[in-house]
């Protein structure tokens, strides 16, 4: 098992790709490790745990054997990253109804409001490393 928690995102979309990049960038320790849904680890990771292999509505963080999603997810994400961006782990204190309410609305919105690729988004070079697929 890889020690580094995973984020397994949705490749093809541009807001997760941008959340992705953002995680990296604040992430100096490079603590996180990323794959996308569509690839081999990510479809791995989601017929292990029985989660839908085709409908990518929420990324995932694999941290410890574990699996969160949607809200939970991505506060335990940013409780990790580097300068003041842990403080949003507060945000915990919303019961999940409400935050998985505000998560799934931009979900299904997120190809509409941001757009989406033809192909995963390809890491540089310098971040291939942190790409377990």
């Amino acid at each position: 098992m890889n020690s580094h928690p995973v984020i397994l995102f949705d490749g093809v979309c541009n807001l997760c790709s941008a959340a992705v990049q953002f995680v990296i960038k604040h992430d100096r320790r490079q603590h996180f490790r990323f794959a996308s849904l569509q690839g081999d680890f990510g479809q791995q990771v989601l017929a292990a745990n029985q989660l839908p292999a085709q409908h990518f509505d929420s990324f995932i963080l694999l941290e410890n054997e574990r699996i969160y999603t949607r809200s939970a997810a991505a506060l335990r994400v940013v409780k990790q990253l580097d300068g003041g961006w842990s403080l949003l782990y507060a945000l915990t204190i919303v019961p999940p109804f409400i935050r998985n309410g505000v998560y799934d609305i931009v979900a299904r919105k997120r190809y509409q409001w941001f757009g989406k690729k033809e192909a995963c988004w390809i890491p540089t070079p310098e971040l291939k490393s942190l790409f377990l697929d």
